[in-house]
């Protein structure tokens, strides 16, 4: 049975129109709810082609073209602009919902703390899963990782192909930080951004993992090779910099500290310690790659470090 929620709208963003396939699948699969939100608005991020088809085909949505300069931010932005309800709800074109992902996400709102949830995100590879990779580097290709909680908890930032939020603090926030987004190869977490300053604008207020909430994220071919897999991590260490610059600096990255000083450390000697037992290759190219994941975010945290200091000195 279903029922339809005056509480909640969800917003799809999309950008490409070689992901029209997975745009729909993640369309119908939010039709498909036993929670059917009250609006569902298709955001397009400059792409006026694939926007004109999706107003042709999809004439009961909303669809709206992004009004800000192009990427994940100012997309969302205007996609939650169009929407009138105390609850939104956003999915990436690239994840499609699981029955009873959007109730479980709106379910811990009875608390009037919450502010912002987000769920499970399972990789769904188009090809095999390479044997190398580490399951605690899930957020390279879009997926969670290992050592996330098991049962609805408190957590500092969830991610935005899989989250919920109060408009109204969204709104008091300012929505995603423009200027700091996603844009085509290049990747910011401004879905982190987002969850700390809504966390700090209210006085107790709390975001939630709910891991019942699950979508199933595609993982693209070019995402299993391990040039990706560098070059990802690369770009999350000097994105991490910048995120603390622009929030209450080092204090922000608590949940990156326990997560290098304990999820990698237990990571390594599990695969390793396998890898050893079972004489099982995988595991110890697993063990490997966490270790050069490691280390290639922290040259590209080095880096952008170097690069501000360069430019204060220089001012």
């Amino acid at each position: 049975m279903t029922t339809t929620s005056s509480e909640v709208s969800v917003v799809i963003s999309c950008h490409a129109l070689e992901r029209f396939d997975r745009l729909l699948s993640a369309i119908e699969s939010v039709r498909h709810q036993d929670l059917v939100p009250e609006a569902i608005v298709i955001s397009v991020d400059h792409e006026p082609t694939l926007y004109q088809i999706l107003v042709d085909r999809f004439p009961r949505l909303v669809v709206v073209e992004n009004e800000f300069e192009r990427g994940a931010s100012g997309n969302r932005n205007t996609g939650a602009s169009k929407t009138t309800t105390p609850l939104i709800a956003f999915l990436d074109d690239d994840a499609t919902a699981r029955p009873g992902w959007l109730s479980a996400l709106v379910k811990p709102f009875s608390d009037p703390n919450v502010v912002c949830t987000g769920g499970l995100a399972v990789p769904a590879w188009s090809g095999e899963e390479p044997s190398w990779f580490p399951d605690e580097f899930g957020w390279v290709v879009g997926a969670s990782h290992r050592g996330l909680p098991t049962s609805v908890a408190k957590v500092r930032n969830v991610w935005s192909e899989n989250m919920a939020v109060r408009s109204d603090v969204f709104s008091i926030v300012g929505g995603f930080r423009l200027g700091y987004s996603k844009v085509g190869t290049v990747s910011r977490s401004e879905d982190t951004d987002l969850c700390i300053r809504m966390g700090k604008a209210v006085r107790d207020a709390s975001v939630l993992f709910v891991p019942e909430a699950i979508v199933d994220h595609f993982v693209g071919i070019e995402r299993a090779r391990y040039k990706f897999f560098l070059r990802r991590c690369y770009l999350e260490g000097r994105g991490k910099i910048e995120l603390a610059r622009l929030n209450d600096g080092h204090a922000d990255l608590g949940d990156e500290k326990v997560y290098i000083l304990r999820t990698m450390p237990n990571g390594f000697i599990r695969y390793a310690r396998r890898g050893i037992i079972e004489r099982d290759g995988s595991q110890i190219r697993r063990a490997g790659a966490l270790m050069t994941g490691v280390g290639a975010a922290g040259i590209g945290a080095a880096v952008s470090l170097l690069s501000y200091r360069m430019g204060a000195k220089a001012s």
